[in-house]
């Protein structure tokens, strides 16, 4: 097939080429453990959960190299892995990286610096998407000091010794809970608070979310279902109020993230009907609002971005747009500030806030992939670039083959970077965006309200379509991810 995109001269063309225990019959974990030490960390940060230490995309590391060499940072090392979308994460000196190869899922830990291994935890999966992605996990591994907690693409919940990769507990929430069939399988990666781990289990009727004793796996409260969404009005048109059914996907693909507001800690969760804030305590609700478009086949996989201590922003893809919250005084209810539908419709690259403007990729199929500036306080767009801001019809006829990502000048049979972000996602370290487009562009850029700078752009082969895990910065190494390979580059400036 062929994707055509028209310009006012011309035509761009790429080419399409080619209980506590496991229940429901599921298999006992195995593990299997190396003699390789891991020796002491080097100083810097770690990602030991999605999105970074705070789950937002924001990495605190200093003295990383700004200027590029031609080839791009310093591959420290590469190695091959099984399908899957989670992101590595990274505590310590030890790497944690979920995939699956054949019909197992695997918890693997390998020493941060060198890739070697030092332990390996897997079972049974028996789980096919049925969109036709591919079959791995999708949630990143949660590490604290001492466990490592995993979420895998049937509903799998299990916490490992992080030193040992022996199995603490599982709990299989797919027997436990009744769950309606999932368009993409589990895809949200749960949040420890205090000793509480939040799972986004979408049980029916009312086990959207549910709290897990993080020691032992315990179930201490589930909440969110019927009795949030029952009768709640819908915006689609005067007076009109979702009736339950009782066959919903509460499910969601947009992992929840804590925050203090007004003095309040709230679990925010963006499900499949809307947002809620719950009391991470007793999971009671503190406040809702209704986020969803009437297609049925479409999701809310964005993770609510939280800044100003008050405000929160939503977006999603299917025609979603956006939404600027702001919780009230009493943390009881939220307000709207502006709405807007095209401004920015995250599929499922969290966008990041910085000093009143959102940056954040659009776009629902790759084509319409844009890297957008908003302005916190009008929601219009300040700027957008594809990745590709020249003469569109002067770029040579591309082939770009989706199982390897190799893009191709037919002119000179030569590999190319490929000139397109697409559905990108991006960090943010200092004043500066590092920046993974899902084709596996790789690019530094300023952040900048006015207009968009981009400083440098590589490419490493094994980054290939689809590059969908954002980028991992851990004590000045930064970890990239495709759906076969995981390659650590060098980005601490030497000595």
């Amino acid at each position: 097939m062929e994707r055509r995109l028209m310009t006012g001269a011309g035509l761009f063309v790429i080419a399409i080429v080619g209980g506590l225990a496991c229940t429901g019959g599921a298999a006992e974990p195995t593990t299997k453990q190396s003699s390789n030490a891991i020796g002491t960390p080097r100083p810097g940060q770690d990602w030991p959960k999605f999105l970074g230490p705070e789950g937002n995309g924001v990495s605190k590391e200093t003295n990383l190299i700004s200027d590029w060499p031609e080839s791009g940072p310093k591959v420290v090392w590469k190695q091959p892995i099984g399908t899957g979308y989670s992101a590595p994460s990274v505590r310590d000196g030890r790497l944690v990286i979920f995939h699956r190869q054949e019909d197992e899922e695997i918890i693997e830990c390998r020493n941060a610096a060198t890739g070697e291994a030092v332990w390996k935890t897997s079972y049974a999966s028996n789980y096919s998407d049925p969109y036709g992605y591919n079959n791995g996990p999708r949630c990143t591994p949660l590490l604290t000091e001492n466990r490592c907690y995993t979420y895998g693409a049937e509903g799998k919940l299990l916490c490992t010794d992080l030193q040992t990769g022996k199995q603490l507990w599982m709990r299989d929430v797919k027997a436990d809970w009744k769950l309606p069939q999932w368009f993409f399988g589990v895809g949200c990666t749960p949040i420890l608070e205090d000793n509480r781990l939040i799972v986004l289990v979408g049980g029916q009727p009312n086990s959207g979310v549910v709290a897990f004793d993080a020691t032992s796996g315990k179930t201490l409260w589930e909440n969110v279902g019927k009795s949030t969404w029952d009768g709640v009005e819908t915006g689609y048109r005067d007076g009109d109020t979702y009736k339950w059914t009782g066959k919903e996907q509460i499910v969601s693909y947009s992992s929840p993230i804590a925050a203090t507001i007004h003095g309040k800690r709230h679990v925010l969760c963006l499900l499949r009907h809307g947002l809620v804030s719950l009391d991470p305590e007793n999971g009671q609700l503190r406040f809702k609002y209704w986020f969803r478009v009437r297609n049925h086949e479409s999701v809310n996989a964005v993770r609510p971005v939280v800044f100003d201590d008050d405000k929160i922003f939503l977006t999603a893809a299917y025609k979603a747009g956006s939404v600027l919250l702001q919780v009230t005084a009493d943390g009881k209810s939220v307000k709207e500030i502006w709405k807007n539908r095209d401004n920015l419709q995250g599929h499922w690259s969290t966008p990041i806030e910085v000093d009143g403007y959102i940056y954040g990729f659009t776009g629902r199929h790759e084509h319409e992939g844009e890297l957008r500036c908003v302005s916190v306080e009008t929601g219009e767009v300040e700027w957008s670039t594809s990745g590709y801001d020249g003469d569109i019809d002067k770029l040579p006829i591309l082939a770009l083959n989706r199982r390897t990502g190799e893009v191709i000048d037919r002119a000179t049979n030569e590999r190319v970077t490929p000139p397109f972000f697409g559905r990108g996602s991006h960090i943010r370290v200092g004043n500066r965006f590092i920046i993974l487009g899902e084709y596996g562009t790789l690019a530094l850029a300023e952040i900048n309200p006015q207009k968009y700078v981009e400083l440098e752009r590589t490419y490493y082969p094994e980054i290939h379509y689809p590059a969908w895990p954002a980028p991992v910065l851990a004590r000045g190494r930064l970890y990239l991810r495709s759906e076969d390979y995981l390659v650590c580059l060098e980005l601490r400036q030497a000595k």
